[in-house]
């Protein structure tokens, strides 16, 4: 897990991981749209299980 991963995914989650898959991305941003932290959590979590 990159730096600027770890950025991109604080500013804009989905875009975090857009190289995950759909389902990666489409969870990330239901998230995001319910609420800020959730959608970050989700994208670290993500991006620290398949690094």
């Amino acid at each position: 897990m990159s730096l600027f991963r770890v950025i991109l995914s604080i500013i804009f989650p989905p875009l975090a991981v857009i190289d995950r898959g759909c389902g990666s991305i489409l969870i990330v941003f239901l998230l995001t749209l319910l609420g800020w932290v959730p959608g970050v959590l989700a994208a670290l979590i993500i991006l620290n299980k398949q690094a």
